[in-house]
């Protein structure tokens, strides 16, 4: 038993205590001692349980109540205020001074830097760890020593010293999806991609080292990812090869392709990755604009700088405050600077920052120096990274200018103001902006701001009990407890901005907003309602065409960094191939068709004799069918000298009597004035029906019989409005129409159910016999090559009508 990472006595891991059980079990069966066996094996479970609780509850992170991205002002700040709080001169608890050791020893683990990284990837707190001795232990992949010098073979085979700094670097794979690439939204990181036995690694070291020295002082991270055990991230990134530098930003892996690792290039590489837009420049002409510009609620800060090169300290900067603070440079050396460098007294010879929120006029915050460092840039930045009265449009918002609070003696207050978005309610955030500059209130207790209700229908929503419905003006004081629960009460004096305002009603809103917040702040005081929310809809998220765009340019990037001279070369050379062969197939057609065009005047490429035809192809024959879609196009629609051969069939017999029509009409394939196609009877019976009436001019309805219509050709002449037609036992003469007529007239007068000739379903008796026999068939088409020749020869019967019947839908 020994001192160990996760409490004061317990086991350096599951499996020694393992080991150590089995060894105490085994001595104990030996001698027999079967009652202390038992005793020991209880004892040693019962120390492992403690042991493995004490490792749960000593999360440094949830001690100091920060996440485990916090940077390390905010540790510091997390740590002041849980020391005043639990500190034993201050507290008489019995636990006082154990909590108080707890939040000493987290802040002493998360403000060491090294400490704090072997935590985050191996869960180490303690002092002693051997992954904070100076000697090499690279023992996770079993494949070195304790010694840097041993290996398996002896101690003839030495490693480079200087590739401890990859090791020491060294992340996994999961650490990289899981911390670098969400991180790299604000952060540059620079990840170097090596194997222990690549003696190129070994040579760049040196190099890499040197850039770091330069860049991490600027705010670029820093990792490395042995390719060999990560080859996972080695494939999903595109590297081939090792050793390869890539720069993580904005979630985006970009590989440095340079043969040689300088400061210079990387830095230049790193300036030309950044986002292009992520410092406007400003002069004269501008200013206005880009300081009036905070509707999009964000803080401005002008950079001004003796040179025309932005210094990367500061681009790193406005990567990181993007979201929140809008960055514009002005070079004071160009003419067009003159009158800013006038209206802000700025020192011409050193680097200056402003910062200006709602009033352009005037900045509130500024540093002069003639190389601003890093560190001084954000932490004034960071100090005033929110306007006077900031607009709550996300969650990310929310959560910086509300923030979680569950203990009720240290509870924070918001004081927000529900507006709408137009110009209107101007007056009502402009009072409200001067009550939050002249409160005296301390930023860590109360913030003031706004929030669009058209824009958060879902949180509006929520806490609407206890509002005031018709007042389009309102103020409520929310306390939120975690990400989901608040506790809110509404301001009653709010209601009196409602149409005007003047200095009488500020000063009455003031009052109504300072005596509710120094009631609510008292620990014995509650807010009247609660409510649970959901997260507030991001009004900056980027749309669907946006972020299209955004992704093509990245592909265009990564496209430009992949292809090299040689990988250009080859496409060239495809293109040129394709190119080539396209050229000579369009010459060689060109030759052939002159040549077809010469033979056709000589008149040697014409259809011949036995068994040579002309090149041309023979057209194919296409049967349609007829459609309520199809209806104009074959028939009302038809040029003039176009006809459409139509055969009427039923379900039963279209698989027969399609291919004797098909057969039939071969030889007219070739004409461009016929068109050929069938129809089902079940669906254009109305249709045929109607037709027949107007040939007959009758207004009578016909009832027509649909199985005797099965087997007609119909010749329809769209044009001319009249049709032909073949059936079987249908007569062509003027003398049999009129004979049809005959015969159909009295069975309309006695309004029976009539049909056309042999149609009818009671036939005429003055037919012979063998007329009256029924066809099968197979023989309907028996007669259609004699009538096509008949009709091309104009001697068939034509039936003209006034109009062409609508075709049915159904």
């Amino acid at each position: 038993m020994h001192l160990t990472d996760c409490g004061h006595i317990g086991y350096s891991s599951i499996d020694s205590l393992k080991t150590y059980v089995f060894n105490q079990y085994w001595k104990k069966m030996s001698t027999g001692k079967f009652f202390e066996q038992n005793l020991i094996i209880i004892f040693l479970f019962l120390c492992a349980k403690a042991t493995i609780c004490l490792c749960a509850s000593n999360d440094p992170y949830a001690i100091l109540g920060v996440s485990n991205t916090a940077s390390a002002q905010e540790i510091r700040k997390a740590y002041k205020e849980l020391a005043k709080e639990w500190h034993p001169d201050k507290r008489s608890d019995s636990d006082a001074v154990e909590k108080f050791v707890q939040i000493k020893s987290a802040y002493e683990l998360l403000s060491d830097t090294d400490r704090r990284r072997i935590y985050d990837r191996h869960g180490v707190t303690s002092e002693d760890s051997h992954y904070l001795q100076d000697k090499y232990d690279y023992s996770e992949y079993n494949r070195y020593s304790y010694y840097q010098t041993e290996d398996t073979f002896g101690k003839h085979f030495t490693i480079d010293q200087d590739i401890v700094l990859f090791h020491k670097l060294s992340v996994t794979a999961n650490y990289f999806e899981k911390n670098i690439l969400p991180n790299s939204a604000k952060k540059v990181h620079v990840v170097m991609f090596y194997n222990d036995w690549c003696f190129r690694c070994n040579r760049i070291v040196n190099a890499f080292k040197k850039v770091m020295d330069i860049l991490e002082p600027l705010g670029v991270n820093f990792a490395t990812v042995n390719a060999i055990h990560e080859e996972s991230i080695f494939r999903k990134t595109g590297i081939d090869e090792v050793p390869k530098l890539v720069v993580v930003i904005d979630g985006h892996v970009f590989i440095y392709r340079e043969h040689s690792i300088t400061p210079q290039k990387v830095v230049d590489f790193i300036r030309k990755k950044l986002p292009f837009r992520i410092m406007q420049r400003v002069d004269s002409e501008n200013i206005d604009d880009f300081l009036g510009g905070w509707m999009d609620n964000r803080v401005r800060a002008l950079i001004l700088e003796p040179r025309n090169l932005i210094r990367l300290r500061y681009l790193l900067t406005a990567f990181e405050f993007n979201d929140r603070v809008a960055f514009g440079f002005v070079d004071m050396n160009s003419k067009r600077s003159k009158e800013i460098i006038d209206r802000f007294k700025v020192n011409t010879s050193m680097d200056t920052l402003l910062i200006f929120n709602e009033e352009s006029t005037s900045y509130v915050a500024s540093v002069c120096m003639p190389d601003i460092p890093t560190q001084t840039l954000i932490d004034v930045v960071s100090s005033n990274q929110y306007l006077a009265l900031p607009r709550l449009s996300s969650q990310d918002i929310l959560e910086s200018v509300c923030p979680r609070e569950w203990n009720r003696p240290r509870k924070r207050l918001c004081v927000v103001l529900i507006t709408e978005n137009n110009k209107k309610h101007d007056f009502a955030r402009v009072a409200l902006r001067r009550i939050a500059l002249n409160s005296g209130y301390s930023l860590e207790r109360v913030r003031f701001a706004y929030m669009f209700k058209e824009s958060q229908p879902d949180f509006i929503n929520a806490i609407s009990k206890g509002s005031f419905e018709k007042n389009p003006l309102q103020i409520v004081i929310i306390w939120r407890r975690d990400d989901k629960h608040i506790k809110y009460e509404w301001v009653c004096g709010a209601k009196q901005y409602a149409n005007f305002v003047n200095e009488s009603l500020i000063n009455a809103t003031n009052y109504e907003i300072s005596f509710t917040v120094k009631r609510l702040l008292k620990s014995s005081e509650s807010l009247n309602y609660e409510a649970f929310v959901e997260k507030l809809f991001n009004e900056h998220s980027e749309g669907i065409i946006t972020k299209w765009m955004s992704r093509m340019l990245y592909m265009l990037d990564y496209l430009s960094d992949n292809i090299e001279d040689e990988h250009l070369l080859a496409a060239f050379s495809l293109l040129g191939t394709i190119a080539f062969m396209f050229a000579v197939g369009y010459v060689l057609m060109y030759f052939v068709r002159a040549e077809e065009e010469n033979l056709k005047a000589k008149g040697h490429l014409v259809d011949g004799q036995d068994g040579q035809y002309n090149n041309q192809p023979v057209p194919e024959l296409k049967l349609y069918e007829l459609r309520a879609e199809k209806y104009n196009g074959m028939v009302r629609l038809l040029k003039p000298g176009c006809r459409t051969l139509l055969l009427i069939t039923d379900l039963q017999s279209r698989k027969k009597l399609i291919p004797y029509f098909h057969k039939a009409v071969w030889p007219y394939r070739k004409s461009k004035t016929l068109l050929f196609g069938h129809m089902l009877i079940e669906k254009g019976l109305p249709w045929y029906s109607e037709l027949l009436r107007l040939s007959l001019c009758t207004n009578q309805k016909l009832q027509v019989n649909p199985r005797n219509c099965v087997g007609t050709v119909i010749a329809l002449n769209g044009h001319r409005k009249y049709f032909c037609m073949y059936h079987a036992k249908h007569p062509e003469s003027v003398r049999a129409a009129k004979r049809i007529l005959k015969i159909t007239k009295p069975l309309l007068d006695r309004r029976e159910d009539p049909e056309i000739g042999t149609f009818l379903e009671k036939g005429y008796s003055e037919e012979s016999e063998a007329e009256a026999n029924v066809l099968l068939e197979d023989h309907l088409l028996n007669s259609l090559d004699d009538w096509l020749e008949r009709l091309f020869d104009g001697s068939t019967h034509k039936y003209y009508i006034n109009y062409w019947p609508d075709f049915p839908t159904k």
